[in-house]
């Protein structure tokens, strides 16, 4: 029993002190492997929904001792950075919407209509995405933990934080503290077992989809691939490199590879922002500021998102024959863009608000739900992509804007970024 014991210590302990990344790397090769050797081995399945769900499930609890911690203990922040990063978001989110414009003009595609796709809420127009958003602000706060609405929880989190800073004494305050520190020590708990999750869910995409969504969508998929990548590894640095005038690249790649990774695969940012959190403690940013913008930057932070709506639409209209005009064109981006940020708060996500781009060139509803269809069909690798894009984003940019503060203080950047080691 002895021998037994110390082995499982020394196992365990060998798989502590190895990179995440490396674990992770070598549990995709494992799902992925056992996927095409007995696919029918459906239990793994579960590996990457307990991955998950278990992320799912302590975020929100996680977004809202953190921010009210934050605020009651009189140490918020929420200075010029912050309003650095919701620029950063809304800015980027603008560029990926009119990005898109740009390489479906030079690429266009048409579309095989499939079945409508059906859905109990489709958003007829901006004004109910919006009503949406400002709806998910008000709601319950019991109801906005349970259900992931994360604009609710920020806003109940700030109140009740503000609350407890006026009214609250040095032990309620020092409670608060151990009670942010116990989840985010749980968080890491769940994290650590990461590459058991990333197995299940590469198994789960390799055994039950194949290749098959290259063929008759191919070009279409590859387009919105190739835009939203164009958007991570060219727009983006670019947008970094003017604010801290170093190299971007170490900031993006580092980004890509400890959130996108991980968002590629649980294709949900609201599952990711414990993961973005962990990254922006690493990267040393200032946790009164990125405890609120990550889970602010996985609702209105939508690149990828964005490009979804945008080319979708236009895929539409090339199919039906429509000629879009410039105008046309820059008002379907500010209108993606804007209804981007209102995703998360709509069933179904992006794809669901492609009909409201869609009634902007006059394309009937039954249509647009087709368009629906098809993007479902080519989901499982366009919101895989969108996903990454958008949770890696949302550290870029916070980080970008803390390090920008940095430098105009006279602040030395991160080493990684100078490159001195």
């Amino acid at each position: 029993m002895n021998q037994f014991t110390s082995a499982v210590k020394t196992i365990a302990k060998k798989y502590n002190d190895t990179s995440l990344i490396l674990r992770i790397a070598i549990g995709l090769v494992i799902g992925a492997v056992l996927a095409l050797v007995c696919p029918g081995a459906i239990w793994l399945e579960e590996l990457g929904n307990l991955f998950v769900g278990a992320l799912k499930g302590v975020a929100p609890v996680l977004v809202f001792v953190i921010v009210a911690s934050a605020l009651a203990q009189g140490s918020s922040k929420l200075d010029r950075r912050f309003g650095t990063v919701v620029w950063l978001y809304m800015l980027t989110t603008f560029i990926a919407a009119t990005l898109s414009v740009v390489t479906s003009m030079l690429f266009p595609q048409n579309l095989v209509l499939a079945e409508a796709a059906t859905a109990e809420v489709v958003p007829q127009g901006l004004g109910d995405v919006m009503h949406t958003l400002l709806s998910n602000i008000v709601s319950n706060p019991l109801n906005a933990i349970m259900n992931g609405n994360y604009i609710g929880i920020l806003m109940w989190a700030c109140l009740f934080g503000l609350a407890m800073k006026n009214i609250g004494n040095d032990t309620t305050k020092k409670f608060l503290s151990d009670t942010s520190d116990a989840v985010s020590q749980i968080v890491r708990w769940i994290i650590n077992l990461a590459p058991f999750g990333i197995m299940g869910l590469v198994f789960t995409n390799v055994a039950s989809n194949g290749l098959s969504i290259f063929t008759q969508y191919g070009r279409l998929l590859l387009l919105l691939v190739g835009t939203m990548l164009l958007m991570a590894l060219i727009i983006n640095p670019l947008i970094i490199f003017i604010y801290l005038h170093c190299n971007p690249y170490p900031l993006v790649f580092r980004c890509l590879r400890e959130s996108g990774l991980t968002a590629f695969f649980t294709r949900s940012s609201a599952a990711n922002i414990p993961v973005n959190m962990a990254l922006c403690e690493k990267l040393g940013l200032d946790k009164d500021v990125y405890s609120v913008s990550i889970p602010l930057g996985a609702t209105i932070n939508m690149d990828g998102a964005a490009i979804t709506i945008t080319i979708m639409t236009l895929a539409a209209a090339n199919t039906l024959g429509m000629q879009v005009s410039v105008p046309a064109a820059v008002l379907l981006s500010i209108m993606s863009a804007l209804g981007a940020c209102g995703a998360s708060g709509v069933a179904g996500g992006s794809l669901l608000l492609i009909p409201m781009a869609c009634s902007l060139f006059g394309i009937s509803n039954d249509i647009a739900m087709q368009v629906v269809g098809v993007g479902f069909i080519i989901g499982v690798i366009q919101d895989s992509v969108e996903t990454a894009l958008n949770s890696a984003g949302d550290v870029e940019f916070a980080a970008t804007a803390e390090y920008y503060q940095w430098r105009k203080t006279g602040r030395q950047l991160p080493d990684f970024l100078t490159g001195k080691k």
